[in-house]
């Protein structure tokens, strides 16, 4: 890994319109003055995270260090957006992503490589199929099909979902409410045949030690996307060793250096 200069960017906090029609909240990452400019980033969160997240703010930071303007939101439903999370599918996280990148190149900061952590990355391939404004994807510890994230559900919480129309979940550590929709939609989207038919530079990270997206799902999406596979030995899904998170930005930012976009 190549050693950069370390600076702080600017923080920007915004709003814009998502896809289904709620106010989402953004925070734009500038990078520093006297830090070359090298292109735009959008990047999108985890299942129920929040742009927050630690991990989603050590990549925006160490992508706006590396000269990247980075945008990242709430989906809605989460975080400080409006909107209810148990009204919301992959078809409105994808609507919700290409709201973003409007939003971005309304500030004159497009075209943009996308880049999204867990199921933020399988839904970033889906979107990125449908953005001519996107030169680049970047999937972090991300699934090979959007129906996987059904195995972090217990059956209890499925059926209840299914026969009461919503129900309270336990993903990490809040509950979180889900709607029927959002079940029935994870069979209507093929992160694979997007990702083989993109056409697009990609890079997949795989968490070495990672628990929720087993090796083999980031290994089938790297080969869907002819992508370069890069592992970061020992991280956990989330990255929670500041060394394992810091790798994950590096390995990006280097990616990015030696790829045409």
């Amino acid at each position: 890994m190549t050693e950069r200069v370390s600076s702080v960017p600017t923080v920007e906090r915004l709003e814009f319109t998502g896809g289904a029609g709620a106010k989402l909240a953004g925070a734009l990452y500038r990078p520093a003055s006297g830090v070359d400019i090298m292109g735009s980033a959008l990047l999108a969160h985890c299942f129920t995270c929040s742009k927050d997240l630690f991990t989603t703010v050590r990549i925006a930071k160490g992508l706006a260090g590396g000269g990247y303007l980075t945008l990242t939101f709430d989906f809605t439903g989460l975080g400080d957006s409006d909107g209810e999370l148990a009204d919301t599918t992959v078809a409105t996280n994808v609507s919700d992503i290409t709201a973003a990148a409007v939003a971005l190149i309304k500030r004159g900061a497009g075209p943009c490589v996308l880049i999204g952590h867990s199921l933020g990355g399988a839904v970033a391939v889906l979107t990125a199929s449908r953005l001519r404004t996107v030169t680049a994807v970047v999937a972090v510890a991300s699934p090979a099909s959007v129906a996987h994230v059904k195995h972090i559900f217990s059956p209890a919480a499925l059926a209840q979902i299914r026969s009461e129309g919503a129900a309270e979940v336990n993903v990490g550590p809040n509950p979180v409410r889900l709607g029927r929709d959002f079940l029935d939609d994870l069979r209507r989207h093929d992160v694979i045949a997007a990702a083989t038919e993109l056409g697009l530079p990609m890079l997949v990270v795989q968490a070495g030690a990672d628990t929720v997206v087993e090796r083999n799902q980031t290994e089938m999406l790297a080969e869907a996307g002819s992508a370069t596979l890069y592992t970061v030995d020992g991280a956990d899904h989330l990255f929670t060793d500041r060394r394992h998170s810091d790798e994950l930005v590096e390995a990006i930012l280097n990616w990015l250096a030696h790829t045409h976009v």
